[in-house]
């Protein structure tokens, strides 16, 4: 795929990605390719919406990031609002979506502008709610002490109806999950959770998670929640200490809405898309969360080794009780698909 222009994210707090940055920005120059720095904010102005980034950036036909999987998310809200792809520069410490080290970020340039790189699509989710999210005047910063500025509220999107039972729809993609936790420190959030409009349960819990199969390496493995390849089609639904003897995941397909309705003696409740806190609900609101039909495009360089990286990434080691006969080898490495039988 030709690049006609980049968008680039950086994390600022790293020198190895500001200097990697300049490297882009040289090799953008070289090959007369438009370079905008997106998602830059200052303490003192407000984040701007992804749809925004692009217009600020002139569209780009691809994002580059440069950091960890927080930094490629980042890159991913944006790239997602008109299908550009996004290719993640590493620096992270558990990275499931970057792909090429700082060092070779000039030949994966060269590789993606010429052709050499394949695109990995992936599952996104996005919600509609019972009414547009807003954070309550002076919750932010409280919420968000520490942090940068937040991004706003997500906007309505123009397809929204009335009186269909689907609420108001948002401009909401996400990569890996929406979480619904609680606000108070001694409160846990009573949610009523439904899957495709039946209730399955009602949970008191300090969170439920609705993650892709992306996001499933992420807060909802870090909950319990199991491992799904990110080539499955599914949507997973963990709650995050649930005060009640069901603890269990539950994976749904992809066209199965769930929805999480806050109950009335709940408290409030926070809505984060990607781990960024984007909206507080009321009791009696709710949101419903589905396989959204847009796919975020990742910029792969090789096949992919989902198995492999997850191995080096949580430092998986064979059991003790192996130890007498040594390692594992890779004895079974099929190269072609399955046989027909």
């Amino acid at each position: 795929m030709p690049v006609r222009r980049l968008g680039l994210v950086v994390h600022e707090g790293r020198p190895l990605a500001v200097q990697t940055a300049g490297t882009v920005r040289e090799w953008a120059g070289r090959h007369g390719i438009g370079c905008t720095d997106i998602d830059v904010w200052k303490a003192d102005e407000d984040r701007r919406s992804g749809m925004d980034e692009l217009h600020h950036a002139g569209n780009p036909d691809l994002v580059v990031t440069l950091g960890g999987d927080g930094t490629f998310l980042r890159g991913a809200r944006i790239a997602a609002k008109n299908d550009a792809a996004v290719l993640g520069v590493d620096l992270g410490k558990v990275g499931f979506l970057t792909e090429v080290a700082c060092r070779d970020v000039e030949a994966a340039l060269e590789a993606v502008h010429h052709g050499g790189a394949t695109i990995e699509e992936r599952m996104t989710l996005t919600m509609r709610a019972s009414r547009p999210l807003e954070i309550p005047s002076g919750m932010e910063s409280l919420l968000r002490y520490g942090h940068g500025p937040s991004l706003p509220p997500p906007t309505v999107r123009p397809e929204s109806t009335d009186g269909d039972g689907w609420g108001v729809a948002l401009d909401v993609t996400a990569l890996n999950d929406v979480v619904l936790e609680k606000l108070a420190r001694d409160h846990q959030v009573a949610l009523g959770v439904y899957l495709s409009g039946r209730l399955l349960a009602s949970y008191s819990a300090d969170a439920v998670i609705v993650a892709t199969p992306t996001g499933s390496t992420a807060y909802s493995f870090a909950a319990g929640g199991p491992i799904l390849s990110p080539s499955t089609e599914a949507i997973v639904f963990t709650p995050v200490a649930p005060h009640m003897t069901f603890n269990r995941t539950v994976v749904a397909a992809p066209d199965e809405s769930i929805g999480l309705r806050v109950l009335p003696h709940s408290g409030q409740a926070a809505v984060s898309i990607d781990g960024q806190l984007r909206g507080v609900l009321d009791p009696g609101d709710w949101i419903g969360v589905y396989g959204a039909p847009r796919r975020l495009r990742l910029v792969r360089l090789r096949p992919t080794d989902f198995y492999g990286r997850l191995r080096d990434r949580f430092r998986l080691t064979d059991a003790p009780a192996t130890g007498v006969d040594g390692q594992s080898d890779a004895f079974w490495r099929p190269t072609t698909p399955v046989p027909p039988d």
